[in-house]
Order: structure tokens, then C-alpha cells, then sequence
């Protein structure tokens, strides 16, 4: 089994934010017996991240992402992830009803659009905001911050996630 990370954004890359996923993925996977192979980080150029991820999807990795799946103009994951698999990008009716729940009233075509995710895609629900990442064929997207995606359980349970180590 090779686990990688992908963490994503202009922000990380030129020092305007600090990364934290990279330190809390590899801490813990190391809490269930497991490490990571590589990682890369990229920024929010979308034809980059539709190659890195068509070529991470054809390897079988399992891959945890980070970054640029909101719905900023820079915010290219979801869309690079469907083009990289062939598939087009559709609202997730649980996606949906996550967001109408946390937003009630307030809820607006723009942040319906934050659950929308390529043909295929399961829910990574968020117990912080409510506002879920995806997972498809062996990547996991994540809306978490690092502190966060400790409670989510990194994957724990979602289809093709790596049980713990005895």
C-alpha cells in the first residue's frame, strides 16, 4: 500500500500561510502504524493539478488532499479532479443536504456549489462546519484543517481508506 499527500495552494507556495497537513497527516498515520511515500505540493494551476492528479489516480494510491476545493476563483481541485477521471462535476445530494442544513436561510447558489464534486464522489462530512470534502477512487479530499482532520479520522471508514495498523 503507497500513501501520498497532495497539499494544494498558491498561498502555501509563495509563504503567505503556513502548511500544517503535511506534519498532521504524517503524524497520524504514524499513529496507526502506517507512513507516507511522497508528497507534493502545487499551487492552484489548474492544468498542473489535473495532470498530477490523473497521474496519482492511475498509480492506486491512496492519496489525502488539501486545498482549493472551496469556490474562490483560484479554487481549481474539484474541476482538475474531474477532468483528470473523465467526469463531469455534479451537486451531491447528502453534499447538498449538509449545506442547506448549516446554512438554513442563508443558503445561496454559491455555497451549494461548494458541494459539488466530480460523478462518482462519496462525502467526507466535516463535523467543524458541516461543509464536506469528497472521496473518490482512493482520494480524499479534505475541507479540514489540520487540527480538525484528526476528529474526521483522516478517512477512517470511508471506502478504500487504510484500516489502522495492529
Amino acid at each position: 500500500m503507497t500513501i501520498g499527500a497532495i497539499i494544494i495552494g498558491d498561498e502555501i507556495l509563495s509563504g503567505k500561510r503556513q502548511d500544517k497537513h503535511f506534519a498532521k497527516v504524517v503524524e497520524l498515520l504514524w499513529a496507526r502504524g502506517m507512513a507516507l511515500d511522497w508528497a507534493q505540493y502545487l499551487g492552484d494551476d489548474r492544468m498542473r493539478l489535473t495532470a498530477a492528479l490523473a497521474a496519482s489516480f492511475a498509480s492506486g494510491d491512496i492519496v489525502f488532499s488539501f486545498g482549493g476545493i472551496g469556490v474562490t476563483p483560484d479554487d481549481h481541485t474539484r474541476q482538475a479532479a474531474a477532468a483528470a477521471l473523465g467526469v463531469g462535476i455534479v451537486l451531491h445530494p447528502e453534499a447538498e443536504r449538509e449545506i442547506r442544513a448549516r446554512f438554513a436561510d442563508e443558503t445561496t447558489p454559491q455555497r451549494l456549489m461548494l458541494g459539488e464534486f466530480p460523478l462518482g464522489s462519496a462525502i467526507i462530512p466535516n463535523p467543524y462546519n458541516r461543509i464536506p470534502g469528497f472521496s473518490i477512487r482512493r482520494h480524499y479530499f479534505f475541507r479540514l484543517s489540520g487540527d480538525v482532520l484528526a476528529d474526521a479520522g483522516m478517512g477512517a471508514g470511508y471506502p478504500g481508506c487504510p484500516p489502522s495498523s495492529p
